[in-house]
C-alpha cells in the first residue's frame, strides 16, 4: 500500500451539479415489480437519483459546478494553473476532457490540463494528484473535476444496476498556502479483480453499446476486506486518533455496504454520512457531492477534520484526512436542465 503527505495546500470550496430530473425509484415498479424495487430502496437507501438526458455529459456538469465555485471564490479564472478531470464517462476517446474544459471555462492558456480515467475512488486521487502537482508548479491554484454519467451505460432493463446509479458532476478549489495543515493519503490496487466492475470494450466493433458489469457479492467481500485495513493505516500514518475525526465521508455505494463499514470501524452515527437517497450512487462525484448535500452548514460553522474514502472499480480504494475551515465555499447544489453544445 502507498501513503503520502502532502502540505501547503488549503481546500478552498467544493460545488457540484446534478441533472434536473428527478427520477423516482417507484417509477420503476411497472416494469420490475414492487417487491424488487421495495427491496432494492430499503437495501441501497436509494429513493431518486438524478440521471443525464440524451446530449449530457460529465463535463457539463464540471463545467457547471466549476463556474460557479469560481464565481463564489471570486476567482479570476485565468488564475488557475492546473485542471484535472477524473471520470469514467470523458467526452471522448481523444483529446482529453480537461482540455475542452480548460476553454469552456476560461482559463489561460498557460494551464496544464489532463484526465485521469478513475471512478470510485477518483476523489482521493484527484485531491493527492492536484495537490502534489501545485507543490511542483508557479501556479498558486487548481481545480478538480470528478464527475460521471454512468446511466448512459446501463440497460433501463438491468434490475440489479439500473435503479441503483445516478449522475453528477463537482469542482473542488485547492490553493498552494503555507499555513495550510496537512493532507494525508492512502491508496491500494488489487488489478485481479478488473472484472468485478467493468465496461467492456468490444474488440471488433467500436460503435457498439457498452454497457457496465458488477458482480454485487466479490465488491462487497473486496470492500469488507480492504477498506477497514486501508483506513487504520491512514490513521495510524497521519497519527490521527479516531475519536479525531469530525466526519466520515465515504464513497456512497450504497447504505448497506456503508452500514457495514461503519459498523466494523465503530464510527458514531452523528459522524458518519449516509447521502445517497436522493442522488444514487453517482462514482467519484459521490464524497463530493455529499459533503455539499449533507455537510454545507456544518462546516461553516466550525473547522472539521474528514476522513474521505473511496473504493470499487479497478479494483482501485484511497482515502484522505483532510482539514477544513470555515471560511470554505460550498454554494448550494445546482440543477442543470441540459447539455451544452461543445
Amino acid at each position: 500500500m502507498t501513503s503520502a503527505l502532502v502540505e501547503n495546500i488549503a481546500l478552498r470550496g467544493i460545488a457540484s451539479a446534478v441533472p434536473a430530473e428527478i427520477s423516482p425509484l417507484s417509477n420503476e415498479v411497472e416494469k420490475f415489480g414492487l417487491d424488487t424495487i421495495a427491496k432494492i430502496v430499503a437495501t441501497t437507501g436509494i429513493q431518486n437519483r438524478r440521471i443525464a438526458q440524451p446530449g449530457m455529459r460529465a463535463s457539463d456538469l464540471c463545467h457547471v459546478a466549476g463556474s460557479r465555485l469560481l464565481e463564489c471564490l471570486d476567482w479570476d479564472p485565468k488564475s488557475v494553473g492546473l485542471i484535472v478531470f477524473l471520470s469514467q464517462t470523458a467526452d471522448y476517446v481523444l483529446p482529453s476532457t480537461a482540455c475542452t474544459l480548460q476553454d469552456r471555462l476560461g482559463l489561460s492558456k498557460s494551464a496544464a490540463a489532463f484526465d485521469v480515467p478513475l471512478g470510485c475512488s477518483s476523489y482521493a486521487y484527484g485531491l493527492w494528484i492536484a495537490s502534489s502537482l501545485l507543490n511542483t508548479l508557479d501556479a498558486t491554484r487548481a481545480l478538480v473535476l470528478v464527475g460521471d454519467t454512468l446511466t448512459q451505460n446501463v440497460s433501463q432493463n438491468e434490475r440489479t444496476l439500473w435503479p441503483l446509479f445516478g449522475d453528477a458532476g463537482t469542482a473542488t478549489a485547492i490553493e498552494r498556502d503555507p499555513g495550510a495543515p496537512s493532507m494525508h493519503f492512502d491508496f491500494g490496487t488489487d488489478g485481479s479483480g478488473y472484472k468485478h466492475l467493468m465496461i467492456e470494450k468490444p474488440r471488433d466493433n467500436d460503435f457498439a453499446p457498452r454497457t457496465l458489469h458488477m458482480d454485487g457479492p466479490a465488491v462487497f467481500s473486496f470492500t469488507l476486506r480492504e477498506v477497514p485495513p486501508m483506513v487504520k493505516r491512514l490513521l495510524d500514518n497521519s497519527q490521527t486518533e479516531a475519536t479525531e475525526i469530525d466526519k466520515w465521508v465515504f464513497h456512497q455505494a450504497n447504505e448497506f455496504i456503508l452500514r457495514n463499514l461503519q459498523k466494523r470501524l465503530r464510527v458514531p452515527d452523528e459522524k458518519f454520512v449516509v447521502d445517497l437517497a436522493n442522488w444514487g450512487n453517482t462514482s467519484g462525484a459521490t464524497i463530493p457531492l455529499a459533503i455539499c448535500s449533507s455537510l454545507r452548514e456544518a462546516l461553516r460553522q466550525k473547522d472539521q477534520r474528514l476522513l474521505l474514502a473511496g473504493f470499487g472499480v479497478g479494483l482501485s480504494w484511497g482515502a484522505a484526512i483532510v482539514q477544513t475551515s470555515t471560511s470554505i465555499v460550498l454554494p448550494e447544489i445546482i440543477e442543470v436542465s441540459q447539455g451544452a453544445l461543445y
